[in-house]
């Protein structure tokens, strides 16, 4: 195999992440904009989020373990066409239809990347300089979190929403473009192996259910789509315990510690954490009366301090044990977490920026070496699988987090919009998510401290 550029590995993952996370946070600000353009009631308009996650959610292992098969660059420059061509149909949509299937396709194609990009990094770098590497990645992910609300409302105010699918399009020829000419040789360690085709069905049928059903709760429906996906996702698990080549080898979680409980601390930090911006940003629009700019403002030190430490974080994950420096993130999540649980009408704006300030910090903390213990923990043929297992533990942790919220809504406030005279269960309803989330973090720090050490691997 030619020698790796590894600067332009680096590259291509970076640009890669932070296209996917500015996309998805600028899509959001400009949805009510959508939504009037085509007419779209709320629960529709809702699926021009949902569509994109449960396509992302369902395509991740199979892809993941397509890339070990065929080539992760194969698979992720695959993924970032398709997401070159998705953008340009969302951007062009003319009904609301092609709008959610073009959206579908994105998200498809975001999977590619999604089960791709930590597996090529983990390829291309020794293990000393990973979590340096992989802690620019997260990084990449949160400056696309922080500059996608601002930029992609000001490109919808000014150039119209079908422009950021533009620019989107645009950064995709850039990242292709880098591929092309300067991104050599191939990672594929599981070449010749079979695909499971049968599984991969199983698996997306589990995980749309599970996940669809969870954005229907506390509905009956909802409850029996959730249902269905755990039965599922128990076929599934012994559908893939009798076979030599599996779409994900289950030894992975039943004999390898250091997988399974950073793989479970992953799910339980990102089902304590989502929710977090979604809380905020309706405590401080209805409690404090900001508007949605001032809100952003305020809700931005989050994604910030993020950015700025998950290289530092990442590399010290290469000197320390990784489990350390997450599951001390972990208990800073905690502490950020616990402080909202004292929220109230009062509550000075500074009370509530070092909150976020200590969620970011502590995530910063805990994302990047959790990845790096994930990805040191198998062999290389199956990279691409604990790539695309990291970011689906990711995706039904947001779903998970998010569903709770709107659960506990439902439950205290009813289907009802936030109107002063409910202000009050309101409040109630933000300090009982914030206490569950504390409680789920704080467990999180033993599963994290528990998975091993790593450096001694």
């Amino acid at each position: 195999m030619a020698e790796v550029d590894k600067r332009a590995v680096l590259i291509v993952a970076t640009v890669g992440a932070f296209l996917t996370a500015f996309m998805g946070s600028s899509t959001n600000i400009a949805l009510p904009t959508i939504g009037r353009e085509f007419a779209m009631d709320a629960v529709l308009l809702s699926w021009v989020a949902m569509a994109y996650t449960l396509a992302t959610a369902m395509f991740l292992l199979p892809f993941g373990r397509l890339a070990d098969i065929y080539g992760r660059k194969r698979i992720f420059t695959i993924g970032v066409s398709g997401y070159i061509c998705a953008s340009l149909l969302v951007g062009s949509s003319v009904s609301s239809a092609m709008l959610i299937a073009s959206r579908m396709l994105q998200g498809a194609c975001a999977a590619m990347m999604f089960g791709t990009s930590t597996a090529i990094l983990t390829s291309a770098y020794p293990p000393g300089e990973r979590g340096r590497v992989l802690g620019i990645n997260v990084a990449a992910v949160y400056t696309g979190l922080s500059v996608g609300p601002f930029l992609g409302g000001m490109l919808t105010q000014y150039l119209g929403w079908r422009s950021i699918f533009m620019i989107g399009a645009g950064l995709g020829l850039v990242v292709i473009g880098i591929v092309v000419t300067r991104m050599k040789g191939e990672w594929a360690e599981a070449r010749g192996e079979r695909f499971d085709l049968p599984g991969a069905v199983i698996y997306g049928i589990a995980i749309v259910a599970f996940i669809y059903g969870l954005s229907l709760l506390p509905q009956a429906r909802g409850a029996g789509l959730v249902f269905a996906g755990m039965i599922l996702a128990a076929g599934f698990v012994r559908w893939e315990s009798g076979l030599r080549q599996p779409l994900l080898h289950m030894d992975l979680f039943r004999r390898n510690r250091v997988f399974a409980l950073s793989n479970l601390a992953a799910l339980i930090n990102y089902s304590a954490t989502a929710a977090v911006g979604f809380l905020l940003s309706l405590y401080l629009q209805y409690i404090k009366g900001l508007s949605p700019q001032q809100a952003g403002l305020v809700l931005i030190a989050q994604p910030i301090v993020q950015a700025a430490f998950s290289p530092l974080t990442g590399r010290l994950s290469d000197k320390l044990e990784s489990r350390l420096v997450a599951s001390a993130g972990m208990a800073l999540t905690t502490i950020g977490l616990t402080l909202l649980i004292f929220l109230g009408n009062g509550t000075p704006y500074w009370y509530i920026v070092l909150s976020l300030i200590s969620l970011g910090f502590g995530f910063a903390l805990f994302s990047s070496p959790n990845t790096n213990a994930v990805m040191g923990a198998v062999e290389r043929r199956w990279y691409g699988v604990a790539s695309a297992t990291v970011g689906t533990m990711r995706t039904i942790g947001m779903m998970l987090s998010l569903g709770i919220a709107t659960l506990i809504f439902a439950l205290q406030i009813g289907r009802v919009q936030i109107t002063p005279e409910y202000h009050g269960p309101f409040l109630a309803s933000v300090r009982i998510a914030f206490s569950i989330f504390a409680a789920a973090c704080f467990g999180g720090i033993f599963a994290s401290l528990a998975r091993g050490k790593m450096h001694s691997r």
